[in-house]
């Protein structure tokens, strides 16, 4: 499972990185955040708690479903 969140973090940083360097609306950004958003989905459905990928230390995320 760890593989997984993984793949999110990196995601994640990659599209941060394409919106600093290109802004919201260039393609590689857009696809970017896709790809981010799908690994965390996946995550998500095989249990991980996605919201733990970035809280800050002492925060506590609640999962609504």
């Amino acid at each position: 499972m760890e593989r997984q969140i993984r793949a999110a973090r990196a995601a994640q940083y990659l599209a941060v990185r394409a919106l600093t360097a290109h802004g919201l609306a260039h393609p590689l950004t857009l696809a970017l955040l896709a790809a981010a958003s799908t690994a965390a989905a996946q995550a998500w459905d095989r249990g991980h708690r996605v919201d733990a990928i970035h809280t800050a230390p002492g925060q506590k995320a609640r999962r609504t479903c």
